[in-house]
């Protein structure tokens, strides 16, 4: 049987790869605006808050399914051993469209960055599709590498932009605040952040977490993997947790409590909603960081990139070699990375990408906005099964009887995430900044992808009665 490259990565390594996922800095400028223009304004702090809170009792049951199941299938295998192979296949087929959905709307915002930072320092003019192409080539090139060689790429990456947003909130900190002070109870007062539309806060805030799960992925690659995971999944949780919380109210703190919306909408009015961010930064740090936060943007939308193109290949890897899909996924290079997987995952970003390209809209209202819209529905999708199949894979197995580990948490943490799912559902067409029609015709897709994964599971089964 095909196996990953074993003891490659520890508590660091598999870190840096989730971080990655999550490219903080895209999920401070991209949704921070928003969220604190259309949600609870000033209150988006306690938003990232409570969703930190609900992932950390998450967290919990995932950890100690952790200790148990090692696999790179992470999701669908955790959901199989609970809720029974056929769902477990279903869910494999959503956590998949999932990662190729949100990579590929990933190459749509770096390609439209990117073309304009080329454009301004050089004055080469291209479209937006043709550095996203060569970008995807690139993330090829890394994938076939190997899993640590990418650790060590996507740590630089994420390094340089946690540092400067962590030394402007720090200073912003110490020094008291903006011109209203650090406005703790506008923050996180229960009073502030039930004010204007909390749903909407809550939704962007669970779509800035997405990505965390990924460290069960590296399950077969990591140093003895029944700690290793369990401890990246908390760091990771706490850190980005941390970061959103503190990030968001020292950047809202900077602009003034009672300020900070008009700030927000005009930012988003002006076509660059990151320059909400962005302005507060350089004001504290100096002018060089209006040229060096756009660059450090598209390294953290690229780390994102290859982490989910690392995640996907994982998932095609696991399933080829339960047979739900061809055996020849399977396939290790001479540096144990899934090669023909890799490049699979590869063909499938071009062919998400190609129609936009040749459609000529623009790449972010449209490929961006609509594919991880759709992708965070899908994961947190993932994620309630998850908590599910924990509850009852523990009742069942009894192999761990901790109450809170096995039933509390996981519990509690389930009742947060259908939360979550509503309120997705319910301001579908706000996440993904389009019509209705557009928004009813995403949001099918995924329960469309799980029947496919099911209809699959059941020709597996009646193929090979014993699978």
């Amino acid at each position: 049987m095909s196996r990953l490259k074993p003891d490659a990565l520890g508590v660091l390594g598999i870190l840096f790869l989730v971080l990655s996922a999550q490219a903080p800095l895209t999920g401070i400028a991209g949704a921070l605006p928003i969220a604190v223009l259309l949600g609870n304004g000033p209150a988006v702090p306690a938003a990232y808050l409570v969703v930190g809170l609900i992932i950390l009792l998450f967290s919990v049951g995932f950890a100690a399914m952790g200790r148990h199941v090692v696999d790179a299938g992470a999701f669908y295998v955790y959901i199989g051993k609970g809720l029974g192979r056929t769902a477990g296949t279903g869910s494999a087929a959503v956590a998949l469209f999932a990662y190729c959905t949100i990579q590929a709307a990933i190459y749509g915002l770096y390609g439209s960055i990117v073309s304009g930072l080329v454009a301004q320092y050089t004055g080469l003019e291209a479209p937006w599709w043709v550095w996203t192409l060569v970008t995807i080539a690139v993330v090829q090139g890394l994938g076939q590498a190997g899993i640590e060689i990418g650790a060590r790429v996507l740590a630089v990456l994420v390094l340089a932009e946690f540092s400067i947003l962590l030394v402007f909130s720090l200073i912003t900190f110490v020094k008291g605040g903006g011109p209203e002070g650090l406005g703790v109870a506008a923050a996180f007062s229960p009073a502030s952040a039930l004010s204007g539309t909390p749903g909407i806060a809550l939704m962007f805030a669970v779509a800035s977490m997405f990505g965390f799960e990924a460290t069960a992925i590296y399950g077969e690659e990591a140093r003895d993997a029944r700690r290793t995971v369990p401890r990246a999944t908390y760091l990771a949780v706490l850190v980005v947790s941390a970061f959103f919380v503190f990030t968001s109210w020292m950047v809202i703190s900077a602009y003034g409590s009672s300020k900070a919306v008009a700030a927000a909408g005009a930012a988003v009015e002006g076509g660059d909603s990151a320059a909400f961010v962005f302005d507060p930064v350089a004001a504290q740090l100096g002018a060089w960081v209006n040229g060096v936060l756009p660059v450090l943007l598209a390294t953290s939308l690229f780390a994102g990139m290859l982490a989910f193109h690392n995640s996907a290949g994982r998932y095609l890897f696991s399933l080829g070699r339960e047979g739900v899909l061809p055996r020849r996924l399977t396939s290790i290079n001479r540096r144990h990375a899934p090669w023909l997987a890799g490049w699979t995952q590869t063909v499938i970003a071009v062919l998400l990408v190609l129609p936009f390209a040749v459609a000529g809209g623009d790449p972010v209202l449209t490929l961006f906005s609509w594919f991880s819209g759709v992708a965070v529905l899908a994961m947190m999708l993932m994620y309630l099964l998850t908590s599910v199949s924990v509850i009852v894979f523990f009742r069942r197995e009894r192999v761990d009887t901790r109450p809170w580990n096995t039933l509390i948490a996981p519990a509690l943490g389930a009742l947060g995430l259908a939360g979550a799912v509503w309120l997705i559902l319910a301001n579908f067409p706000t996440l993904i900044g389009g019509s209705t029609a557009t928004a009813i015709w995403l949001a099918c897709c995924v329960p469309v992808m799980m029947l496919l994964g099911v209809l699959a599971a059941l020709r597996v089964r009646r193929r090979a009665p014993g699978a």
